[in-house]
Formats: structure tokens, C-alpha cells, sequence
């Protein structure tokens, strides 16, 4: 049986590590969103795909989910810093 892990055994204090936590969660749902939004956007055009080769499609994805990750890192659209303003109180 593996033992739980309790937020004692982090060199931090409990409201930080759950602070980070929350800035974590918060940056996560952000790529979510991102990636769906660019998906949607994607799906929304022509399409530039002439040959009609899904190995693109797969390549293109990867770079949407990578461009939604750098995005966030980048302060994104501001979703995660809204999250974190509005639950940091209730932890």
C-alpha cells in the first residue's frame, strides 16, 4: 500500500504549496481552452492541406498543443491569473 502524501512533508508551507497548486490547475484548464479554441479556429478555415496527407494534420495538432503550452507560459489570454484570483481565497 503506498502511504498518502500529506503537504507536511514539502519544505514549503501548506497555503503555498496549495497557492502553486492552484496556479498549476489554473495554467492546465488555460492550455485546455487554448487548444480547443486554436482546434476550433483550425477546423473553421479552407485548410491549406492540398495533397490531403494526415501525417500534416498530425504535425499541425502537435504544434497547436506546443503553441496553447507557450502561450500560457506567455500570460496567454489572462484565464489562469482570473482562476487564481477568484479561488485563492476559498483554499
Amino acid at each position: 500500500m503506498i502511504p498518502a502524501l500529506s503537504l507536511s512533508q514539502n519544505s514549503e508551507p501548506p497555503a503555498a504549496a496549495d497557492s502553486q497548486q492552484l496556479q498549476q490547475a489554473a495554467q492546465a484548464f488555460e492550455a485546455i481552452f487554448l487548444r480547443d479554441m486554436i482546434g476550433a479556429m483550425r477546423k473553421s478555415s479552407p485548410g491549406d492541406d492540398v495533397m490531403g496527407n494526415g501525417g500534416s494534420t498530425e504535425f499541425r495538432d502537435m504544434m497547436d498543443d506546443r503553441l496553447a503550452d507557450e502561450m500560457v507560459q506567455n500570460n496567454g489570454l489572462g484565464i489562469a491569473d482570473l482562476l487564481v484570483a477568484q479561488w485563492k481565497g476559498k483554499l
